[in-house]
């Protein structure tokens, strides 16, 4: 049988398996039990044990659960209201006004989180309710946040490449490194596109008197000022080759929690919220590796 065959075989198992509702590991070790009882004659059980305690043991795999972890404590903190009331300001009078605190809240909390389920719900939690009393339309509102959210994947520290990077072997620190020009670039595109919305329907964007002047806005900026310390520390220190990614994962914990504490709102009960959380999804993430691993 043609390797080509065998693919297609496989590929339709795996798909009939992901239809049925079967978890996305199991399908992949199914699938994987499969292949080696049909088309080898590999133990299986000395193929499981050495493919996944190789797999297992990476270190760049330990950033995993620490940037998760970072997202789950910061989306419990305040940080969405000081990043609302930072931004605010400096972009009432752009075409498009406030819908852009959407697109530039997610970017920005992207690039501490690496999520995009953190991203939209801490940034929605705070713009959603605020911009629709405002009177935005509800598509805009919601379209921005949507579209933005998803720059968790691309902005660096992004879950996605590390997953992608330990199963594929690659340097962790490169893939950031890639990740940074297309998160700006959509960035730049999700703007634009909100700018000429505006520009061409200017009776969907509300007229609000911006009265803010210059010290007002540098005023309300310092409530950015410990995000961006939060970046330039996870970020920075990845890129000037101080720390690993997962060196630089402890440290964003440490400075999340810091930041959190420092905003106020954050108990000892969010705190053991975050930990609960990041461990379900971080064991989430590892089954299905160890599942592709296999496979």
């Amino acid at each position: 049988m043609s390797d080509p065959v065998i693919f297609a075989i496989l590929l339709v198992i795996l798909l009939a398996l992901l239809a049925s509702g079967v978890w996305v590991a199991v399908s992949l070790m199914v699938m994987a039990l499969i292949a080696l009882a049909a088309f080898s004659n590999a133990p299986v059980g000395l193929v499981l044990a050495t493919t996944l305690w190789g797999n297992s043991h990476s270190w760049p795999l330990a950033a995993l659960p620490l940037f998760i972890l970072m997202g789950e404590i910061l989306l419990r903190s305040r940080l969405s209201e000081d990043m609302f009331s930072g931004l605010a300001p400096w972009l009432g009078r752009a075409p498009g006004r406030l819908l852009h605190v959407n697109i530039l809240g997610c970017a920005i909390f992207a690039a501490v989180s690496g999520s995009s389920a953190a991203t939209a719900a801490t940034i929605g939690r705070m713009s959603v309710p605020e911009l629709m009393r405002r009177g935005y339309p509800e598509r805009l509102v919601l379209g921005t946040l949507a579209g933005s959210a998803t720059l968790g994947f691309l902005i660096p520290p992004s879950i996605i490449l590390i997953v992608y990077g330990v199963a594929t072997e690659q340097s962790i620190a490169r893939l950031f490194i890639a990740g940074i020009l297309p998160g700006l670039m959509l960035v730049l595109l999700f703007s634009g596109y909100v700018a000429l919305r505006a520009w061409m329907n200017p009776s969907q964007i509300p007229q609000e008197e911006v009265d803010a002047d210059f010290r007002t806005r540098l005023r309300a900026s310092r409530r950015l000022i410990p995000v961006i310390l939060l970046i330039g520390g996870v970020i920075g220190s990845i890129y000037s080759g101080v720390a690993s990614p997962t060196d630089a994962a402890a440290i964003g914990v440490l400075l999340s929690v810091l930041l959190a504490w420092q905003t106020g709102g954050f108990s000892r009960s969010d705190f053991v919220d975050a930990l609960l959380s990041a461990t379900r999804t971080s064991a989430m993430i590892a089954f299905i590796l160890m599942g592709a691993a296999f496979l």
